[in-house]
C-alpha cells in the first residue's frame, strides 16, 4: 500500500464482524501502517468476532461500554501504554436504537428506549473526546472521525431515532473539533456514508429500499464499507491535517441530488400504470 499511516497508533470502536465499515477500516490502518487497539461494548464482543480481527492485525482488544467514563478512562489509559505513546487516530463507530429494534414507531417512541440509544449512539462520542482532551492523549494534528447518515439533514422515516442521534453526532462533532483544534491541532469530522448492509444498518425496516433507491439516485452508485474505509484512512493521514469540524458526505454524490433520471424514469412507469387500471 502507500504507508499513510506508518508509524501511527489508534483506537478503533465498534468492529462487530467482516461487513462493519469499523471491520474495514482496521485492515486498512493495518495494512498502512499503523498499530491500533480494537474495542468494543462486552455485549457486541460475545456476539461478533473481534478476536479473530485482532489476531489479523496484530491488535489487542479492550472491551469498553462506551457509556462509560470509567470504561472510557481505562480504555485510553491501557491503550497509550500498551500503543507506546499518545495516540493519532480515533473512529467512533457505534450505533444502536432500541426503538428501532423494538419495532416503536417514531411517533410512539419509548422514551427509555430513545434515552438509551442516543446516550450510546451519540453521547458516547462528546465521552471518548471528553476522556481523550483531558487526558491530553491526543498527538497534536491527530485525527478523529465518527461514521453518521444524512438522515441526521433529511427525513428518511424509517430510520427513526437514529437519525436525531446522528444530528447530535454531527453537532458535538463541529463544538468538541473546535476545543480540540485549539488544543492539540487535532481535527475531528463526520463522515455521512452511504446505506451499508452491516449488521447495524440491516436492523432498520426497509433498508434494502434505502440502499436500492440510494443506488439509483446516486450518479456515482452507493459507497460500499471498503470505499468508506479508504476515506476514512485518508483522514487519518497527515494528507488531509486541515480538514476539521466538517460533515464530509461520502455517497457517490446523492447528497447533492434532486431526482436521476432513472428514479424519474420508474416513477413515470408507474404512474402510467396507475391510470391505465383507473
Amino acid at each position: 500500500m502507500y504507508n499513510l499511516l506508518k508509524g501511527k497508533r489508534g483506537i478503533i470502536f465498534g468492529a462487530l464482524d467482516s461487513n462493519s465499515i469499523a471491520w474495514k477500516v482496521a485492515e486498512r490502518a493495518h495494512e498502512e501502517g499503523a498499530t491500533f487497539v480494537l474495542t468494543n461494548a462486552p455485549i457486541a464482543m460475545r456476539m461478533g468476532a473481534i478476536n479473530k480481527l485482532a489476531e489479523q492485525t496484530n491488535s489487542t482488544v479492550i472491551p469498553a461500554d462506551a457509556t462509560s467514563m470509567e470504561d472510557l478512562q481505562n480504555l485510553v489509559d491501557k491503550s497509550v501504554e500498551i500503543l507506546g505513546g499518545k495516540i493519532d487516530f480515533v473512529l467512533h463507530s457505534i450505533g444502536m436504537s432500541m426503538n428501532v429494534r423494538k419495532g416503536k414507531h417514531y411517533t410512539d417512541s419509548n422514551y427509555d428506549f430513545t434515552h438509551k440509544g442516543f446516550d450510546i449512539s451519540a453521547l458516547s462520542f462528546h465521552r471518548v473526546m471528553n476522556v481523550l482532551y483531558n487526558s491530553n492523549a491526543m498527538n497534536d494534528w491527530g485525527s478523529i472521525v465518527a461514521l453518521s447518515y444524512m438522515a441526521a439533514q433529511r427525513v428518511f422515516p424509517d430510520y427513526n431515532d437514529m437519525a436525531d442521534n446522528k444530528a447530535y453526532l454531527e453537532s458535538v462533532a463541529r463544538s468538541f473539533g473546535y476545543f480540540f483544534g485549539q488544543q492539540n491541532k487535532v481535527r475531528v469530522n463526520t463522515i455521512s456514508q452511504s446505506p451499508t448492509p452491516t449488521t447495524a444498518g440491516n436492523g432498520v425496516k426497509g433498508f434494502d429500499g434505502f440502499i436500492a433507491y440510494a443506488e439509483k439516485m446516486s450518479p456515482l452508485g452507493n459507497a460500499t464499507a471498503l470505499e468508506c474505509a479508504d476515506y476514512t484512512i485518508s483522514l487519518f493521514s497527515d494528507l488531509t491535517k486541515k480538514v476539521t469540524l466538517q460533515n464530509l458526505f461520502h455517497d457517490g454524490g446523492f447528497s447533492n441530488m434532486g431526482v436521476s433520471n432513472p428514479i424519474m424514469e420508474n416513477f413515470m412507469s408507474n404512474f402510467e400504470n396507475e391510470r391505465k387500471e383507473e
